[in-house]
């Protein structure tokens, strides 16, 4: 999309919300992703890593369950193997129980702080988990074409585990019962070639009729295992993709991906393909919303991407256009299906010199975001990712890109250090001018969210402002009440040229919080 045309669209996005602020989803999950911290380091820094989110406001917590790490064993084959006759590979038994323990921690640990834990039980697998690749594709040998037999065994194991039923053979303490966890999704990116393979076969579409494959049989596997009633994703794509379609890794643009994974045109009419029989066989897809990664690299979120084949936060009409004509011309999947953002962040320079945006950008940017997701009333989820910065990679020079590999998305630099959208998530703060009064004065909407604060903790915002020139800051306008899960709305006249801010004053800790200051006319 041109330059010229970003502003118009966010005027013409908070406009509509200024005429129907109702239509809003109001009961959005605040969701934060960081495996790094909370799965792969010690206990401690989990520990420490939940603290933070839990003062942040995270309502649930995004935990990759990668098949390989589980199932790795130090054991020989033949060993494993025996394990698996013997158990099944099924039960949670069946696999190390050490390699159970990050998993276990994790959902301890964040009950206790009153958040919820999301499972997104994913590839690369173990060495048997895929059919052979040829000695071209030995580097996608965890991903090649997985056994939808073999995940399927995967999940009930996981599902087992976590049922609320299963009690942990490692635990030392009284109460033995693990918690039970009831936010899943099935397979991550699966139009990404990190995560499965082949995408593509002699340029036709492969991965979709894998996915559907392991989706049905995964969904089976959380069924049988009590978790029927949970909140179940199906899709966590990617926003974008190629259009070299001549190697198999090339990731497939989303809207692509869905067409041949719903065997439909761009118009919702069925189509004949590969696997389709499928849903002979299955049904319908049973999912409660499709989950989607909506980044934008290092565009603003009202910007489209220059492919009109990209999903990003700045086209998720698309998105639901899309599955509402399958929707509405097959029996597919449910209509008007919700939609879940599972994944999406800024990465910033500092601390990478080479990709990213401004320290000021990335809170700005998040927080326009977080607006545009609330007022998309079919979005139930708006997640974070990272909470902290990725270390670079030592092992390259410091001078080279391959030295900022890592993902720089996170609120805090790698040594701890916040970064202002620490803050800005918080405690989110948007002004944007609508209208002008009769008086003449310009009207401006003014939205937030008290995210640190407990949900349903009905406080009063408000609103300040420094005249351009002043140094004091003073209170304007009536006290906002916070709606469910603390977000507020208002429109008021502009108090003039300067800067206004957001308070929230209070009995409790941090009794006393400021929101991000911005400009106004």
């Amino acid at each position: 999309m041109p330059a010229r045309r970003v502003v118009p669209l966010f005027a013409t996005l908070v406009a509509l919300l200024a005429a129907v602020p109702a239509h809003a989803n109001g009961v959005q999950l605040s969701v934060m992703m960081d495996d790094d911290n909370l799965i792969y380091r010690s206990p401690t820094t989990s520990d420490k890593t939940l603290d933070t989110m839990a003062q942040l406001g995270v309502d649930t917590v995004r935990v990759t369950v990668l098949w390989k790490v589980v199932a790795d064993h130090a054991r020989s084959t033949k060993a494993r193997d025996r394990r698996f006759r013997k158990l099944g590979a099924d039960n949670p038994k069946a696999y190390p129980s050490g390699n159970w323990d990050r998993y276990d921690h994790v959902v301890r640990s964040a009950g206790a702080r009153g958040m919820g834990v999301y499972f997104d039980i994913t590839g690369p697998g173990p060495s048997w988990c895929c059919a052979k690749p040829p000695k071209s594709e030995r580097e996608n040998a965890a991903t090649w074409k997985p056994s939808a037999r073999q995940f399927k065994l995967f999940v009930r194991a996981v599902g087992k585990r976590y049922s609320g039923k299963y009690r942990d053979e490692n635990f030392r303490g009284k109460d033995k019962r693990l918690p039970r966890v009831t936010m899943w999704a099935l397979w991550n990116e699966p139009n990404q070639g990190g995560w499965l393979t082949p995408q593509w076969v002699h340029g036709k579409p492969y991965s979709p009729q894998l996915y559907r494959s392991l989706y049905f049989a995964g969904h089976q596997g959380l069924v049988g295992t009590g978790h029927a009633n949970d909140t179940i994703l199906i899709g966590e794509t990617a926003p974008n993709g190629k259009t070299d379609r001549s190697r198999s890794r090339s990731p497939m643009y989303p809207t692509t991906f869905i067409k041949t994974l719903f065997c439909t045109d761009g118009n919702g009419n069925q189509q004949s393909g590969p696997g389709c029989d499928q849903f002979v066989q299955n049904g319908p897809f049973d999912a409660t919303a499709w989950a989607h990664h909506p980044y934008t690299k290092d565009r603003s979120p009202t910007t489209r991407d220059p492919s009109r084949a990209a999903i990003t936060m700045a086209n998720l009409d698309t998105l639901t256009g899309l599955l509402d004509k399958i929707a509405k011309k097959t029996d597919r999947i449910q209509s008007n299906i919700p939609i879940a953002l599972t994944e999406f962040g800024y990465e910033t320079h500092p601390p990478d010199p080479y990709h990213g945006v401004s320290l000021n950008k990335q809170a700005d940017y998040s927080n326009t975001a977080d607006l545009i997701a609330w007022a998309n009333p079919r979005v139930i989820s708006q997640t974070q990712f990272l909470l902290k910065d990725v270390g670079p990679v030592k092992s390259e020079p410091k001078t080279s890109k391959r030295y900022w590999f890592t993902y720089q998305s996170g609120l805090f630099f790698h040594n701890g250090r916040p970064k202002p959208s620490a803050a800005a998530y918080a405690f989110p703060f948007i002004a944007q001018p609508v209208s002008k009064n009769a008086d003449g004065k310009i009207v401006y909407v003014f939205w937030g969210q008290a995210r640190f604060r407990p949900n349903r903790a009905q406080d009063n915002i408000y609103l300040q402002y420094k005249a351009t020139g002043t140094k004091n800051w003073v209170n304007f306008g009536n006290p906002i009440p916070t709606q469910l899960r603390n977000y507020f709305y208002a429109s008021v006249p502009s108090p003039g040229p300067g800067q206004v801010r957001a308070v929230w004053i209070g009995k409790d800790a941090p009794y006393h919080a400021i929101a991000r200051s911005v400009a106004t006319q």
